[in-house]
């Protein structure tokens, strides 16, 4: 989930999502699916699919649940056909929020997400309705551990990445969507494997969000992230420390 932030707060999102193990291994046993289907069999000839298994790995995601999802892919047993969709709609506060699915049933799944928003203070738009307000980047995350500053930003730079913000909780390198995986395969050579990494809508003017706001909005977001079809939930809001603090208590 994009959103607030930077590093710290993406990561509180990843590490609540990574809890609910099976469900966040079905989400990722999905992706590896559907970028085996579009693609090759093969990570070596697709990055689409080298990049899946580099993020499954890094959740600890077993051997086995890999392989069944790329078997899955190739139709061995299973004829199970995703589509990918895009959702946009207005959260608590005039928060602008962007949800990506796979799904086997679109129908379903526009329904539950409808249902998703307009129960917790949101009404979903029409596609593009939000869209604007967001730019699309290839986003890789680092822990501190990975490097300096100016070692992250000289790697980040001879990868090809357009921008690195560092700071004690990480370091956040953005790409152009077309360079992501390039740059992610060159970032995870020389610093190691990176704990996310994904294509992600940037909000171009985030807004800040006070406490009667921020706990609904977050609670839609933890609704959406609990969907088995919605892949990625994007936001463009700012909560403050002190306010997130007063939120998760």
């Amino acid at each position: 989930m994009a959103g607030h932030s930077q590093f710290k707060n993406i990561m509180h999102r990843k590490g609540a999502q990574d809890a609910k193990r099976a469900r966040a291994f079905a989400k990722l046993a999905r992706e590896i699916q559907v970028a085996t289907k579009l693609g090759s069999p093969d990570p070596s000839m697709n990055p689409r699919l080298r990049s899946a298994i580099a993020t499954a790995r890094s959740a600890n995601m077993p051997k086995d649940n890999i392989e069944r999802a790329i078997k899955k892919g190739i139709g061995d047993g299973d004829d199970t056909e995703f589509h990918e969709v895009r959702y946009e709609g207005y959260g608590p506060g005039g928060v602008a929020i962007i949800v990506e699915a796979l799904t086997d049933n679109r129908n379903r799944t526009a329904a539950e997400i409808r249902t998703a928003f307009s129960k917790h203070g949101g009404n979903l738009g029409e596609t593009g309705s939000v869209g604007f307000m967001f730019e699309r980047l290839g986003q890789i995350l680092f822990t501190p551990g990975a490097g300096s500053a100016d070692a992250v930003f000289e790697a980040a730079v001879e990868a090809g990445a357009d921008d690195v913000t560092s700071g004690d909780d990480g370091h956040v390198v953005k790409c152009a969507p077309d360079n992501f995986h390039a740059v992610r395969e060159a970032l995870a050579e020389r610093l190691g494997e990176p704990p996310h990494a994904q294509l992600i809508w940037w909000p171009q003017s985030p807004i800040t969000v006070g406490v009667d706001a921020a706990t609904p909005l977050l609670k839609l977001i933890d609704v959406l992230d609990d969907n088995e079809d919605v892949q990625s939930v994007s936001a463009n809001f700012d909560i403050g420390d002190d306010v997130m603090a007063h939120v998760t208590t």
